[in-house]
């Protein structure tokens, strides 16, 4: 039995809710894409017995759950180091940085391949935390010496992580897929009742206030914006970004598929998003979607999507999707159909075809 072992800690870890959905959806895919012969075991820090029982309620199917000696905290700077607690060889599999770094013989079978999913550290600063800043840094630089591929969402990231690192040659670009769970339900209007949702409104990422000022311009006071999945950032400036704006903070599948459904449009304003996972799951939902011009939104829209420079452009896209109902239905149409394109379950046989290639 060939086992290929999945870094699963991060469905453990509260502060970052996308790369837990990420991790959970990409291995239970794995697990059900696994070809004949072939099993997917987890590995993780040091937990206790309810965080093993949770991780294998979220993710069920393993084969097996490796746990390392040392606490998360102190793995994490271990392998940063190639030092600590090592699953041993074999096809190891990270849907983040936190990889056993160390120096194997591909030869013999041993692999580490790793994803990245934005360059936050490098290219925004000033939206983490100044540890985590200093660990995806350190993290990259082991990665650039020890891992056997990289895996990014867009060709966009895939071009910015090579200027950065140069290592275009181990890139492969498998894209993400929309979160397990999506899908409009029959409470919605329940759903978006709870969250204190006003019936006419945007759902947006990124920053709002360009958002705003597209408002304003198409004299569309009375819309309001619901801020989706907003990144971490310093206190004073999340109080200018999301003033005006609701946020509902993290919610489940269902929930988050009631938000979108119910908005006008979904507007991806967000210009440092590399993955365009939000673009995937609106285009799921049918909801007509605006973004910003960026090389990676436009990657991932393939002209499904109407794409803004500016709040000007924005302003006219707003109006547009009011007034012109035929545009609007457009948007939805083509949205629907490039959805088609993303599955985790193409993702994730993607990702067994580049272990069996290396």
């Amino acid at each position: 039995m060939t086992t290929l072992r999945v870094v699963v800690d991060s469905v453990l870890t509260p502060d970052s809710p996308a790369l837990a959905r990420y991790t959970a959806d990409l291995t239970r895919a794995l697990i059900a894409t696994a070809p004949d012969g072939c099993d997917v075991a987890g590995i993780v820090a040091a937990s206790t017995a309810a965080e093993i029982a949770s991780v294998e309620e979220r993710i069920p199917g393993l084969a097996d759950l490796y746990r390392t000696t040392l606490p998360r905290r102190e793995v994490m700077a271990a392998w940063q180091l190639g030092l600590g607690s090592s699953p041993g060889g074999g096809m190891i599999h990270s849907p983040s940085l936190f990889a056993p770094f160390r120096k194997h013989d591909r030869a013999s079978g041993d692999q580490v391949v790793v994803t990245v999913h934005d360059l936050l550290a490098w290219t925004r600063t000033d939206l983490l935390p100044a540890t985590v800043v200093a660990w995806q840094r350190a993290s990259l630089k082991r990665a650039r010496k020890h891992a056997d591929a990289f895996v990014v969402p867009t060709h966009a990231l895939a071009e910015q992580l090579d200027d950065l690192a140069g290592v275009g040659s181990r890139i492969r670009v498998i894209p993400s897929a929309p979160r397990d769970g999506l899908a409009v339900t029959d409470d919605g209007d329940e759903r978006r009742a709870r969250l204190g949702l006003r019936s006419d409104y945007v759902a947006v990422t990124g920053p709002v206030d360009v958002v705003r000022t597209a408002l304003d311009a198409a004299e569309l006071r009375g819309v309001a914006i619901v801020a989706l999945d907003a990144p971490q950032r310093t206190a004073d400036e999340a109080g200018d970004e999301t003033s005006g704006a609701t946020d509902p903070g993290p919610l489940d599948a269902a929930d988050h598929a009631a938000v979108l459904a119910g908005a006008r449009a979904f507007i991806a304003a967000d210009r440092d998003d590399l993955s365009g996972t939000a673009l995937i799951e609106a285009f799921a939902l049918e909801v007509p979607v605006l973004h910003a011009d960026t090389a990676a939104l436009l990657e991932v829209a393939g002209e499904a999507g109407a794409a803004f420079a500016d709040a000007d452009s924005l302003a006219a896209l707003l109006s547009a999707v009011v007034d012109d109902a035929e545009f609007t239905e457009r948007l939805r149409v083509a949205g629907a159909d490039r959805a088609r394109a993303f599955s985790w379950r193409e993702t994730a046989w993607r990702v067994w075809q580049l272990h069996a290639d290396l």
